[in-house]
């Protein structure tokens, strides 16, 4: 997919997160705006009001939205936050099968969450915009023979050790899932979005990583931790044919305005602090919560240069570009604080971007979900646009392929208990 001639892929996109973590890349990548600078504005802000992709797309084109994600609904507070954002649905936890075998540290594990979030999908009103936040490849990166095709790494740290087995299951499970899509015929009416929300391996284990790159431990230093800040960020246009590998210097805080731009929205109303990355008038310039920055030709690490094309200091007697960089980090400090002040005032709610309606978060009720969807199917009737309709009301689940050893072991389980207990007559065609 990363080389697709129907993807941009973005190999300098950095992540700009702060304390809040998972929930600063999500404030970014949904609103443009950064992350607050101590404590997670997940949390902290819950309440403001947001103008975020979900009810972009619902006031400019009629958009359903849905999060699916395989752990508690209440983890940053994003059972707030989402109807802060106006989610239409959010399916947790609650709302999927979790055991002891199908489940890692923060839930449910990857091949399993999209194969049982494929009944539910299905069931969305089109056009919609679905996100899905993965669990497997996380910290602490457990082993598990049972669902890895490679062998763990062979250094001193058992996360790094781990990484890259569980990185291969979560391509894996990627790949079982756009099987479906395509099976299911969602895949050729979509656009795909993946990005990662912070570091795999945390700073502190970069110096065991090292020699899997081929460094020395005893060399790596405060600009070898910059580079790490790199996370992957794929936009995918099934039948597009004009992609290509993009090497713009960019961050998460760029790529709402940048795919709103590629759906042909107007962005100037709204109040954003990223930029196009596709735009010939961008400018190359990646801020960090902590003050630092990184740029094409250097990185600003506290007070220290470094040209990125050596990973050697920049001399102090090269004054013109600790100058320019001092400018730039002064310019970078107030786009932060503007940021700041927005979150802070809860500024949005003053505000009305044009053709935008504000979110009344009591609207939503996440607990009802699964109820929800059959309303909607029952109120659009014979003009029902969900893929479960089209597909003459029969389910596309069964479409979806896994490998898993645990979906194995629970279809045996529910199959023998269905004989055992349920009459022969009539299938079922309603929602799963």
């Amino acid at each position: 997919m990363y080389h697709s001639k129907d993807t941009y892929a973005f190999p300098n996109l950095f992540t700009q997160i702060g304390q809040g973590k998972s929930s600063d890349a999500e404030l970014m990548a949904e609103t443009s705006l950064f992350g607050v600078s101590e404590g997670s504005a997940f949390i902290q802000n819950a309440k403001n009001t947001y103008y975020a992709l979900p009810k972009i797309l619902k006031d400019k084109a009629g958009y359903t939205s849905a999060v699916f994600h395989g752990n508690n609904g209440s983890f940053w507070n994003r059972n707030d936050m989402y109807r802060s954002f106006g989610y239409d649905y959010f399916f947790d936890a609650t709302d999927f099968t979790l055991t002891k075998e199908n489940s890692a540290e923060y839930g449910l594990k990857d091949k399993l969450f999209f194969q049982q979030s494929a009944k539910y999908l299905e069931q969305l009103q089109q056009p919609f915009y679905s996100k899905f936040i993965t669990l497997s490849n996380h910290f602490p990166f457990p082993y598990d023979e049972r669902n890895s095709s490679i062998p763990k790494g062979n250094t001193k740290d058992e996360a790094v050790n781990g990484y890259f087995a569980t990185a291969n299951y979560a391509d894996q499970a990627l790949e079982e899932l756009f099987n479906y899509l395509k099976e299911s015929h969602i895949y050729e009416n979509s656009i795909f979005i993946l990005y990662g929300d912070h570091y795999g391996i945390s700073g502190t284990r970069n110096k065991a990583l090292a020699p899997l790159l081929g460094r020395d431990p005893e060399t790596w230093g405060a600009f070898d931790n910059m580079q790490m800040k790199r996370v992957p960020l794929i936009i995918h246009i099934p039948g597009y044919g004009k992609g290509a590998e993009v090497n713009t210097y960019g961050g998460q805080i760029d790529i709402l305005p940048t795919l709103l731009h590629l759906l042909g929205v107007d962005t100037k109303s709204f109040v954003m602090m990223g930029q196009d990355l596709l735009s010939p008038e961008r400018k190359q310039i990646v801020p960090f919560r902590n003050g630092d920055l990184i740029t094409p030709d250097y990185s600003m690490i506290g007070e220290n240069l470094y040209y990125n094309e050596t990973g050697e200091p920049v001399p102090e007697t090269n004054t013109y570009t600790y100058d320019k960089a001092a400018m730039i980090k002064n310019e970078m400090a107030k786009l932060l604080k503007a940021s700041d002040h927005v979150m802070e005032t809860n500024l949005m709610d003053y505000y009305r971007p044009q053709g935008m309606t504000p979110v009344n978060p009591a609207a939503y009720d996440y607990s009802t979900d699964v109820d929800q969807l059959a309303e909607q199917a029952e109120k659009a009737g014979d003009q029902s646009t969900s893929y479960f309709h089209k597909n003459g009301n029969v389910s596309t689940a069964p479409l979806y392929r896994t490998d898993a050893p645990q979906s194995e072991e629970q279809s045996t389980e529910k199959a023998r208990e269905e004989s055992e207990t349920a009459p022969p007559e009539k299938a079922e065609t309603s929602l799963p």
